[in-house]
């Protein structure tokens, strides 16, 4: 499984770096994901828009590049889908994948239409940071669902 992870922004916050750094550790012997950071810009409330947008052309001309993987966004509006139905949906797709995070604004919609898929971690709102770590622990919980393993009880 080939998988690369394309983020707004870095984690600031050292818990959840801590958390996000810890579960990456337990899938490197499963798989390695590769971690795609993007500057992230800051904002005043008058320019949100034109920063997501922003954004955006830097996802879109990543992805260019990369055009060969599934590309499931992680939106609030995507699909909800239970642990083991993340899992089966994760291991049916036999090409690379790349999830893409957006920053605190969100994504774009021209990054939203590029999406092969649009999933959602809850039907809550998670700030970006947190939501990163949320995306690695499920990815994490689907191969130990797959493997058998007894993380998921």
């Amino acid at each position: 499984m080939d998988i690369t992870i394309l983020a707004i922004g870095k984690i600031k916050e050292r818990y959840f770096q801590d958390a996000y750094c810890e579960f990456l550790k337990r899938l490197n012997p499963y798989i390695k994901i590769n971690i795609q950071e993007l500057a992230h810009k800051s904002f005043f409330n008058n320019d949100q828009e034109k920063i997501k947008k922003e954004e955006g052309k830097k996802i879109i001309k990543y992805l260019d590049k990369y055009s060969q993987k599934k590309i499931i966004v992680l939106d609030e509006r995507g699909d909800n889908m239970t642990s083991e139905k993340f899992s089966v949906f994760l291991f049916k797709i036999k090409e690379p994948i790349i999830f893409v995070l957006g920053g605190s604004l969100g994504l774009s919609k021209e990054v939203l239409s590029r999406a092969d898929y649009k999933i959602a971690l809850s039907q809550m709102t998670f700030p970006h940071e947190l939501a990163r770590v949320v995306l690695v622990e499920q990815i994490y919980r689907a191969i130990t669902i797959e493997k058998g393993k007894n993380y998921h009880l």
